[in-house]
């Protein structure tokens, strides 16, 4: 559990001993960001929504903790009166031996890089001057996030108001939060290139024969998972966006700064996902044109090999033809009881024999391929 208090210019992150009640409610200016795993929040909700009802005036409702304790959740989003629910699928990379979701796709089959794959939702739960977010166990986004803040607020201050400016709000915060997940997938964008671009070349190549058709197709059911999951996070984002664009436009400059500024950082996370989306569109059509060229060259290949036979047989088909007239058994036939009849015979089946390949080469029937 982390707890930080933020306002424009300065971020504090508040020890929290265990055992010890929660702080009071942030000073004017100010707003907390709650951050939690699961297991955090199932031990502690007794202890969270009280002060989530001092702090914030609203407790959370039961179905939207069930929603935060769900690890199987999809991206959604929800609204109520006092405050607004927002779920994220992170995709994020798991090391080898590390225990993942058994129901989730990904981590079941594929390439190297989409094993190491794992979806879990992280939950978001926004109030006027309270952020609480719900994570994972590692909590990799969260402590990333985290340290970014507290290393802006260690710049001096023109600095900070050029590069790494602090969040305004709770909201704010929650969009950079959502910002990261999604940049976690775009960051593995050259890996799942590289390894879908390696079977590519190994598919097109005539010299090799592929066998990895099972772990091919696994690959891009896990694209299909993936373009699932991008869909429900656009989904979600959207929403996100139609409700903030049907509140009212505030009448105070800064107030309504704020909200365009909001609005410029949810279309901004929207776009992230529309390219990780198109990005997983264009590796399966990748991998689909792969599979095409590949049936394409051998269906060439087998063209070629049978044109070559055909080639083979026409020419030998009057040699044959020769053979088998002077093998007839008649008596009288010409140059059967000469001297040289063999060595006659044997040159004109030579010269025809030249004859045809010459013409079948000029028709290009016979041709050397790079």
């Amino acid at each position: 559990m982390r707890l930080l208090d933020i306002n424009g210019t300065q971020v504090r992150e508040i020890a929290l001993p265990a055992g010890e009640a929660l702080p009071a409610a942030p000073a004017d200016g100010h707003f907390y960001w709650l951050s939690l795993t699961r297991d955090e929040l199932q031990g502690t909700l007794a202890q969270v929504q009280p002060w989530l009802q001092a702090v914030a005036g609203c407790r959370l409702v039961d179905l939207h903790v069930s929603d935060l304790l769900n690890d199987q959740l999809p991206s959604h989003y929800d609204a109520t009166s006092a405050y607004d629910v927002l779920v994220l699928r992170r995709l994020a990379s798991v090391a080898p031996g590390q225990p993942t979701i058994a129901a989730a796709p990904l981590a079941q089959g594929g390439p190297p890089v989409l094993r190491r794959i794992d979806t879990r939702p992280v939950g978001f739960a926004v109030f006027d001057r309270l952020l609480l977010s719900v994570h994972p166990e590692d909590g990799s986004v969260r402590d990333g996030v985290a340290e970014r803040l507290l290393a802006a607020d260690a710049q001096p201050l023109d600095a900070r108001a050029v590069s790494s400016r602090l969040p305004a709000g709770p909201a704010d915060l929650m969009l950079r939060v959502a910002n990261q997940i999604v940049d976690g997938y775009l960051a593995l964008r050259r890996e799942l290139t590289r390894q879908l671009d390696h079977w590519q070349a190994e598919l097109i190549d005539p010299k090799t024969r592929f066998t990895n058709w099972g772990a091919l197709m696994q690959a891009r059911q896990g694209l299909h998972h993936l373009d699932e999951i991008c869909d429900d996070q656009q989904t979600a984002v959207q929403d996100w966006i139609d409700a903030l664009e049907a509140q009212p436009m505030p009448a105070e400059p800064t107030a309504r700064r704020d909200h365009e500024l909001l609005l410029v950082r949810s279309r901004d996370v929207l776009e992230h996902i529309e390219r990780v989306v198109r990005h997983v569109h264009r590796l399966e059509q990748n991998a689909e044109l792969a599979v095409q060229l590949h049936f394409n060259v051998q269906s060439h290949r087998t063209n070629d090999i049978m044109r070559v036979l055909t080639v083979l047989t026409a020419v030998f088909l009057p040699l044959n033809l020769i053979a088998g007239i002077f093998g007839m058994n008649f008596e009288f036939i010409p140059l059967v009881h000469a001297t040289d009849g063999f060595w006659v015979a044997l040159v004109a089946m030579g010269v025809i024999a030249i004859a045809l390949v010459l013409v079948f080469w000029r028709k290009r029937y016979l041709a050397r391929t790079k």
